[in-house]
Parts: C-alpha cells; structure tokens; sequence
C-alpha cells in the first residue's frame, strides 16, 4: 500500500511539473473586456515574451519551477501583477487599468512644455538608447497576404488558331486569385554599433507556412504550348515582344524541336551534372535565405525614430510636427508622458508616443502614414504605397540601456498593368516577309499586397567587440516547409503566439 502511495505521488508530481513547462492565457481588460495587446510577460531578468494583437501569449520555462518563481505582467495604462507560476489555474488574466492623476506627476516633476519635452528627447537620445555591441535573441514573423482583383488577357488578333481566347480565358482561370504565406525565424542577431551591413544573424529555427497547391503549376500548360509551337512555329525563328512603345526580342532555343532520341540523351547527360548541382543549389537558398531575412529584420529595426535616416523623424525636424500631452500613464514604476505628434508640412506619419517622466527616453511609439507615400503611374503601370502603421516598443536590458523589445509594421501596397501586348514571329531564313505569326492582346492587371512584420527580442545583452568577432556567420539553416499550422514546431520556444488567421491556415486538400 506504501509502494502504491508512492508511484501514485510521483505520478501526480510529474503531470503537475509537465503542466507547468509552459503556460498560455490571454490578457483582458478588467473594465471593458477587451483584449490587451503588446503586455510584457516576463519571468526572472532575461526571460519573457510580447502578449499579440489579441492579448494571447504563451511563455516556456527552461528550468525547473519553484514556489519562488512568478509571472511579472506589465502593459502602459494598466496596474503592474505578479502571478506565482504554481499557482497559475486560469487561461485568462484580467488587468486594471492604472489612473494617474496631474498633480501626482507634477510633485516629482517640473513642469515641462511639449516642445521642451520632445528636445529633452532629442538629447538624451545616444545616452538612452543602445547604439553600440549587441546581442538579442528574437523571433520574427512575416505574413503576405496577396489579392488579384483584375486579371484578364483580351485578345485582340490571332494567326494562331489555338491561341484563341477561350484558350486564353482557360489560363487565367488557374491562377489562384488569392494566396497568404508565413515565415518564422528563431535567432540570434549580433548587432555593431548603427552599421547594420556588418550585422550577423544566427538562425536556430525556421518555419515557412503555405499551400502549394496555389503555386499555379505549368506542367500540363506547356505540353499544350509545346504542341502548338510545333505545329505552327518555324525553326530559326524569334519573337519580337512590343508592350506600348518597348519591344525586345526573345530567340527560340533550338533544342525546342529536337527529336524525342535527342531530348533522352540530352537528359541523361545532364542528370550527372543537376545531382552534382544539387548541393550547390541547397546550400545557395540556405545563403540567399539568410541574407534575405537579415536584411529585413535590420530594416524593420531601423525604421526607429533613433535613427538618422528613418521615416519616424519627428525628432530631428521636430519643427514638421504639432505635439499634444494627451495623458499620464504609468509603466513599471515610472510615469510617461503620452503625446501625440502630427505632421504640419513635409512630414507623412502621425501618431502616439511614449515618453518616460525621469530620462525622457522615448518607450513607446504607435505610428501610421496620414497620405500614399508613394504614387506611381506611367505608360500603363502603377503603383501605389498605400498604408504604412506600426509599433516600437523599448525597454531598459540589465546595463539599463533600452533597446528595442518588439517592433511591428504593416505595409500596403497596390500594382496594375493596363497596356497592350504584342508578341510578333519572324524568321531570318524566310525569304521575302520575314514576319510570320503575330498575336495581339490587351492586357489589365490589378493585385494588392499586404506584408506585416512582428518582431519579439527576448533577451538583449551587451557585448564587446571581441565577442562579435568570434561568432562567425554560417547559413546553415532553410525554412520547414508547413502545409498546415502546427502548434508542436515552435514547442519548447518562446515565440509570438499566433493569431486565428494563422492557427486557422489549412492547405486545401
């Protein structure tokens, strides 16, 4: 009976320790019920995550749990709580909002004009931020999400009979009009001083979530082509491709008409060359991968009010903007001044800032664009830089410099083609009329683009040059491919807790 007691408490014990490997809950406002975004959860000095756009976030622990150990919830406006992590029973957590009053602040505080604030700002700026060694363990996330509203290909003159426009109509009706993809990187970026091309990234993990299926497949479309080429298209021949008042000139690749012999031996002398190329290929994505997701992660950091050349300059040409004191908030133990900035001339974002009483370091910043930043029509083509919003959150690090905790940015933008096209054979062997057949058409496009960026940064230290130096840069790492969103591939990980759309991601079968 002793020796059942035991197993039986050892077997309590262990399915109490696996629950707590990590808890997930989500943030409500205790006033009016909604979700509270962009709270920190940490838990001891370096851990901790971002809660997302609907308060939902999910924490791992990497040590064994004691009853020492808490949750320490903090978010702008809402009073500060700590939660012992074995005493977590509920998957929702209500938050009260913090009232600050006037004079509260004005005790320990002299009284400061908004443009006395914003230059304090300006000046305390290198002292404030991180601009020199660092390391920080982050996440970062990408969502595409592409939309074709016109697609249509009129034809207008055929000398090819096939190319017709039920032809024509029968292609267009394959391209997907709708696709969305995700990718989730898990790494660690070595940053030096404000050169961001001497950044290093180290990538742990990486996710790459879509359907493939709405990858239009062009397989059976160029049997089709193929045999109409045969039937209809010379050899020798080359195609003159004119849109509106450009034309270039594409030839025909001979091998196109060799005999079905010809093309096996082709192939067969070719295999030995692609499996050798194989590597070389794989390694070459895993490098352009890299690069690619280094250089958009270090933009994303850099679109920062701190920098020189961003766009958030409302406090270098702080002339360009109104400023507002809106309210006073508190923020772990320290009160902030929330302002909002609007633009007078020459300036293309508005928005709030969040700006410490004490250092006048600015700890938060939610922004969006008040005009299209970018407006482009010629000759048929457009395009148009619609929307432009974000967040950037600060925090102090252990040397209490503040670095950037989470950044978040949403573009959208639109493209349309409305031209003619015309494609044009010629032969230079034919005697006489060089030109042979010629197809004309009409072509209107219209897509819109939306790319949203969420970076967490779990943990950020200090370092020297000489640990910078050491870490060498090794692009040894290509997304997973996921058809379906997967809660078990970011298991044992810190990472921004998705949102319905992504949970809800499914290939079509």
């Amino acid at each position: 009976m002793k020796y059942s007691i035991t197993i039986l408490l050892c077997l309590v014990t262990s399915t109490f320790s696996f629950s707590q490997e990590s808890i997930s809950a989500k943030l409500i406002d205790s006033t009016n019920h909604k979700p509270i975004p962009f709270a920190n959860i940490s838990f001891g000095k370096k851990s901790g995550v971002i809660s997302n756009s609907n308060g939902d976030f999910q924490i791992h622990f990497k040590k064994k749990i004691s009853t020492k150990d808490s949750l320490f919830i903090s978010c702008l406006g809402y009073r500060n709580k700590s939660i012992p992590v074995l005493d977590f029973t509920d998957n929702t957590i209500f938050l009260s909002q913090k009232s600050i009053e006037l004079d509260e602040v004005l005790v320990s505080n002299k009284t400061f004009t908004v443009e006395e604030i914003i230059e304090k700002a300006n000046q305390n700026l290198e002292m404030n931020y991180g601009f020199d060694f660092d390391k920080s363990k982050l996440f970062y996330r990408e969502s595409y999400f592409n939309k074709i509203t016109k697609n249509s290909i009129d034809v207008k003159e055929s000398t090819i009979p096939e190319f017709n426009q039920k032809f024509i109509d029968s292609i267009m009706t394959i391209m997907p009009k709708e696709a969305d993809d995700y990718t989730e990187i898990l790494g660690e970026l070595y940053t030096k001083s404000a050169e961001e091309e001497t950044n290093k990234l180290d990538i742990i993990k990486a996710s790459h979530l879509y359907d493939k299926k709405k990858e239009v497949s062009f397989e059976g479309l160029e049997e089709r082509f193929n045999d109409i080429f045969k039937k209809h298209i010379k050899r020798d021949s080359y195609f003159k491709i004119k849109s509106g008042i450009f034309g270039t000139k594409e030839e025909i690749d001979s091998s196109f008409f060799d005999s079905a012999d010809n093309k096996v031996k082709k192939e067969k002398e070719q295999t030995e060359a692609f499996l050798e190329e194989q590597k070389k290929r794989e390694q070459e994505r895993k490098e352009n991968f890299l690069k690619y997701r280094k250089r958009t992660i270090t933009n994303l950091k850099h679109e920062s009010f701190i920098f020189e050349d961003s766009h958030l300059n409302f406090l270098e040409k702080s002339k360009k903007y109104d400023f507002e004191i809106l309210d006073y908030l508190f923020l772990n133990n320290n009160f902030v001044y929330k302002m909002s900035f609007t633009p007078k001339r020459g300036a293309d974002y508005k928005g709030t800032l969040y700006i410490n009483t004490d250092d006048f370091a600015i700890v938060r910043v939610d922004y969006e664009n008040i005009k299209p930043l970018r407006n482009f029509r010629l000759l048929g083509i457009s395009y148009q830089e619609k929307t432009h919003n974000g967040t950037l959150i600060y925090s102090k690090n252990g040397t209490g410099v503040y670095t950037l905790k989470y950044a978040e940015s949403e573009n959208e933008n639109n493209f349309g083609i409305k031209r003619p096209l015309k494609i044009i054979e010629k032969n230079k062997n034919v005697k006489g009329r060089r030109k042979q057949n010629e197809l004309s058409t009409d072509l209107h496009f219209i897509m819109s683009n939306i790319t949203r960026k969420e970076l967490v940064v779990f943990e950020s230290e200090s370092i020297n040059n000489t640990s910078f130096s050491a870490y060498t840069e090794t692009p040894n790492v290509s997304p997973t491919y996921l058809p379906a969103y997967d809660p078990k591939f970011w298991e044992g990980y810190n990472v921004i807790e998705p949102n319905q759309a992504i949970k809800d991601f499914k290939s079509i079968d």
